[in-house]
């Protein structure tokens, strides 16, 4: 993430992206050398629910399990809209808005490569998260950063001025925020909304963590808002809806005109997703409300758990207010190095593993900030404090 390479030639004589080895992998490895409590990456560690992983081994053994509809099994698109009229009151047209895809990355990348063409600018708020760099620099499109700053990770219209231009094609947004841990305000939202209208842009929206949002808090699709809705690509993920991240189901809703782009450039990655697991996620969509409901508090609870715990070990701890993270701040220990360089540290000594967030910048990172995964089981959680309070309780 920290290089802004260009293209550069590679041993096959070709042109080739710069892509470095992603700060999760690096920081795996080293916790796996170091048999470290890995709070890096973000999944959770229980089982998800019962009954969706019932449906989809009934529909294995009992469904089709050959070529499904490229675009997506009917009985999952038609729950997609009904998730959009349910949660969000709109309308939307099963049949010719909803596209499945074999995970978020994907609905990303499809959107992506369907919507830029080289030379189109792309707004990228930053920290951002890790695949969305790349897939631009693959589709031939220009970034230009918007650069959020702790601990509120907000934005105001001059950032918007400098970045957004003639050039813009469209804004790339995660809302809840993974890397932050942000979930934006209605008046943020239409703040970039006006821009995004007033260049005459589109709006790819990433809001995996949707239903993962904490302390009363809703969510505002940015396709919610007036005059947003033809303009709006809205990417949702069923492993995080239901906390089965290696299922890769992913989902992308938006008027025709920007989803025909996606469908075409979908059916040369993937071409489709596993039908049986389809079966599944539109069942679970169609979960009543204490389930979603149950999901946000439940996560909650191990925010509070983790968070309560890095303060009592003497991290400053920043607002989380939703996704799977909480960022802490290392500023109080004094420590004479940078964020990836602390993470190192912790991992190899105190046998915990963060990620660094300026791991998540591209340019202007800030250096004292971490980032834990929550989504773990208690003793995980109780084991990870435990280990950090015996470490720095030495020093």
């Amino acid at each position: 993430m920290q290089n802004s390479g260009e293209p550069k030639t590679g041993f096959l004589g070709r042109r080739e992206l710069d892509l470095p080895v992603t700060i999760f992998e690096v920081m795996s490895r080293l916790s796996d050398e170091h048999k470290a409590i890995n709070l890096g990456q973000g999944f959770p560690d229980e089982r998800g629910p019962a009954d969706v992983l019932e449906v989809a081994a009934k529909a294995i053994l009992e469904g089709w399990n050959q070529y499904p509809p490229m675009v997506g099994t009917p009985d999952l698109r038609q729950a997609l809209a009904a998730h959009g009229k349910r949660f969000y009151g709109l309308d939307i047209d099963w049949k010719t808005e909803v596209l499945v895809t074999s995970g978020a990355t994907e609905a990303l990348t499809a959107s992506l490569l369907g919507l830029i063409e080289p030379g189109d600018e792309v707004v990228l708020f930053q920290p951002m998260y890790d695949s969305y760099l790349p897939i631009v620099r693959l589709a031939g499109g220009v970034p230009r950063f918007v650069s959020l700053k702790a601990p509120d990770w907000s934005f105001t219209r001059a950032d918007l001025e400098a970045a957004f231009s003639p050039k813009t094609k469209l804004v790339l947004i995660n809302d809840p925020l993974n890397p932050a841990a942000k979930v934006f305000t209605r008046a943020e939202l239409e703040l970039l909304a006006e821009f995004v209208q007033r260049f005459d842009a589109f709006a790819v929206c990433d809001e995996v963590y949707e239903h993962i949002v904490f302390d009363g808090l809703a969510h505002i699709p940015l396709m919610t808002l007036p005059g947003m809705r033809d303009r709006c690509l809205k990417i949702g993920s069923a492993g995080k809806t239901f906390s089965l991240t290696g299922w890769k189901v992913g989902y992308v809703t938006g008027a025709p005109h920007l989803l025909q782009p996606v469908v075409k450039a979908h059916q040369y990655i993937t071409f489709t997703t596993p039908p049986n697991l389809q079966t599944a996620v539109a069942y679970g969509l169609g979960k009543d409300d204490a389930y979603f409901a149950g999901l946000a508090t439940g996560l909650q609870a191990k925010r509070d758990r983790l968070a309560d715990g890095l303060r009592a070990v003497g991290f400053e701890v920043l607002p989380s207010a939703g996704t799977y993270f909480v960022v802490a701040d290392v500023s109080p220990f004094g420590f004479d190095g940078n964020d990836e360089d602390f993470c190192r540290r912790l991992t190899a000594e105190a046998g915990v593993t963060a990620i660094p967030v300026g791991a998540f910048f591209v340019q202007d990172a800030p250096r004292s900030f971490i980032r834990f995964c929550f989504s773990k089981r208690d003793e995980i959680l109780d084991g990870a404090v435990e280990r950090l309070m015996a470490y720095f309780s030495r020093k």
